[in-house]
């Protein structure tokens, strides 16, 4: 996992909760937030760096915190996995667009256990992370499992401990399959966690399970891919087996109407669909509509529609889904029509 990219991506891993900067650019754009789009926004900045000698400053600190920098004005963009509603982006004048789509998966450390090997069902997941079950070899899990030798191994939870929109995107979910889980856990970016163990950051989860026998966190799945991680399959909302991949999440994401939220901000887990990957989830950009520094959102923006535009194939190598084409399009004349300099003028120049 690298942590740092000099010059072209100066990031702040929650793991190590710093901000590890080389001297800034004038072009340099900085932003904060998610670690769930942490490994693409890496690799769109590498090359972009290569392309145009413009640089990214980003501190990969989690959702929360991308959002409470944007509002402090400190950064150029924020970014975020749980979308802000419409009455809150209109309160502090804020622009917000999806980037990217990926899938959240649960990583385990068993004994034994080999990637896909391992099934788990949206309530049987709720109940573990509830603390309801506590041993791999328990009957619900067994049920779901029935060729596996699972051990009676302890399971060691492990979660956030960070405002995390991949948090908001699992906790959603759980919702979803579970009522129990969302009367008494409910969704946030933060929760009160009944059990387990609190990590920053996808990366924190990620070296937290690797370390501890028994574990199971949640990460997005470019961090499982990376680190070779052990991951689960689940069952969806269909009632199918499926395995995360680019395809399933983007059978998940394939009926979404993003128009149909302020904002773009349409939750995509436990979409129907006998493909889709029920845990599957866009992350957002935040940007002023009237920014104090016109010129530092303008140099966003071109990084933005570069990413758009010539981020596909580096997307899907990493295992994250493109935004469709209709939806750039929409995000682009959002941008035209609505993130202005102080004399009205866009700040968005298609090329």
């Amino acid at each position: 996992m690298r942590h740092f990219i000099p010059t072209a991506f100066a990031v702040a891993t929650a793991a190590a909760a710093s901000f590890i900067s080389p001297v800034a650019q004038a072009a340099d754009i900085s932003g904060a937030g998610a670690t769930f789009p942490y490994p693409i926004y890496a690799k769109w900045a590498d090359a972009y760096k290569k392309e145009t000698g413009n640089g990214l400053n980003y501190q990969s600190i989690g959702s929360g915190g991308g959002v409470k920098q944007i509002k402090a004005k400190t950064v150029t963009f924020g970014a975020t996995d749980a979308p802000l509603k419409g009455e809150d982006l209109e309160a502090s004048g804020l622009a917000q667009f999806p980037m990217v789509m990926g899938g959240i998966v649960p990583v385990v450390n068993i004994e034994g256990v080999d990637p896909g090997e391992l099934v788990l069902d949206g309530k049987t997941l709720a109940d573990i992370f509830m603390g309801k079950i506590t041993s791999w070899d328990d009957a619900a899990i067994k049920k779901l499992n029935p060729d596996s030798k699972l051990p009676s191994q302890a399971i060691a939870v492990v979660h956030r401990s960070d405002g995390s929109g991949t948090t908001y995107n699992f906790a959603y979910y759980l919702g979803e399959t579970s009522p129990e889980w969302k009367e008494k856990v409910g969704v946030n970016s933060a929760l009160e966690w009944p059990v387990g163990i609190g990590a920053k950051g996808n990366e924190g989860v990620a070296n937290n399970v690797k370390q501890a026998a028994g574990a199971i966190g949640y990460v997005e799945y470019a961090y499982a891919k990376q680190n070779k991680m052990i991951y689960a399959d689940m069952i969806n909302k269909d009632g199918k087996k499926v395995e995360p991949t680019a395809a399933s999440f983007s059978a998940a994401a394939a009926n979404a109407k993003w128009d149909s939220q302020p904002g773009y901000g349409v939750i995509l887990a436990n979409q129907p669909g006998a493909e889709s990957w029920p845990m599957t989830a866009a992350t957002w950009i935040l940007v002023y509509k009237k920014p104090d520094d016109a010129a530092a959102t303008a140099e966003a923006l071109k990084f933005f529609d570069w990413s758009y535009k010539n981020g596909a194939k580096m997307a899907n190598e990493l295992d994250y889904v493109p935004m469709p084409e209709a939806v750039v399009k929409s995000v682009e004349d959002m941008w035209k029509k609505d993130v202005v300099g102080k004399d009205g003028k866009s700040l968005f120049a298609a090329k």
